[in-house]
């Protein structure tokens, strides 16, 4: 991941200037190009606002792209192709420890849980995450923050990790067909809504939260370069205010009524496993209700790389960090 995201950047930096100017439209709406890692109901209060027309009312008209990967959205900010790129902070720690110029930086949090469960061929009510030593456990890509995650909360209960039955040699996208297909799998993990569909099937259960288990961590974040933030601040405010208003939505409404915002972003997926994955992730706490990155999450973020063995420097949290606009909306909204 880091080398992936530095070989990335440097190339862009050599070729491109990292100034992004700002685009307005014929209807006097300002656009944003936003950049996601991946196409998830784990932002949901991010597709609410485009949905309900949040943006719409604060005068914004969203051009959201699909990254595919942190290193992919990182290299679109900072080329200047995207203006805020939503992702896992680590991005931007290890542009930060990298050095670069024109930094990024993290001005709203999104997700304060890991949204990935922990998903076994049997149900354990009692289950003990010490009881996974021993265990083949299928965790990710190497240097993912959903594996990093997982190796901390395992390795706090005591649960060796430095062995090959802690499988980080599956990509992303194909960990549910390699846990259905390879039975000396005894556990993987999911995000909603692919968990609840799994255990609807009746091929496995949630026995355990890796959120929940892990405590907050600063998970998906909007980071954005330095000055484009400075030059757009109005613009950056009022993005931010209409996520938080998707959040209230979310919030004030009962997950059926939320899954109905959201239908227009997830073709294809049953409103009952949308509503299903808002009840789940409501439950563990995973959406922030303040865009304010606190210094322990933070801390507590570089102290799971740390433990992952991805992060030899630390970065400085007052300079990857502004929450100028964010605490400039707790006030204003009363969060």
């Amino acid at each position: 991941m880091k080398g992936k995201i530095t070989a990335l950047v440097t190339a862009v930096l050599l070729a491109l200037s990292p100034v992004a100017l700002i685009a307005c439209n014929n209807d006097g709406k300002t656009t944003v190009r936003l950049c996601e890692v991946t196409h998830s109901i784990f932002y949901a209060p991010l597709y609410i606002a485009i949905n309900n027309g949040y943006f719409d009312e604060e005068n914004i008209k969203i051009e959201l792209s699909n990254g595919g990967g942190a290193d992919k959205v990182m290299t679109s900010v900072i080329s200047g192709s995207a203006d805020i790129g939503l992702m896992g902070p680590e991005a931007t720690i290890y542009c930060h420890v990298e050095g670069q110029r024109n930094y990024p930086v993290i001005f709203g949090l999104l997700t304060q849980r890991d949204g990935s469960f922990l998903v076994g061929r049997e149900p354990e009510p009692d289950f003990d995450w010490a009881s996974l030593e021993g265990k083949h456990i299928l965790a990710g890509r190497a240097g993912g923050v959903p594996a990093m995650t997982l190796q901390y909360v395992l390795n706090q209960h005591g649960v060796n990790t430095d062995t090959p039955l802690f499988d980080t040699s599956v990509a992303f996208d194909a960990m549910v067909g390699t846990f259905d297909t390879d039975k000396s799998i005894a556990y993987t993990t999911m995000f909603e809504p692919t968990a609840s569909e799994y255990v609807a099937s009746g091929k496995g259960y949630i026995v355990a939260s890796v959120g929940e288990a892990s405590g907050e961590v600063p998970y998906t974040a909007f980071s954005a370069q330095k000055s484009w933030l400075t030059d757009n601040i109005d613009t950056a405010k009022a993005f931010l205010r209409a996520v938080l208003r998707g959040y209230k939505f979310m919030n004030e409404n009962t997950p059926e009524k939320v899954a109905e915002s959201l239908s227009a972003s997830f073709a294809g997926i049953e409103p009952t496993s949308i509503a299903a994955s808002v009840k789940s992730y409501l439950g563990i706490k995973a959406w922030a209700p303040s865009p304010v990155l606190a210094r322990s999450t933070f801390d507590r973020l570089q102290d799971i790389m740390e433990n992952a063995g991805t992060l030899e420097t630390r970065a400085d949290y007052n300079i990857a960090v502004d929450n100028t606009i964010a605490n400039e909306l707790v006030k204003e909204l009363g969060l």
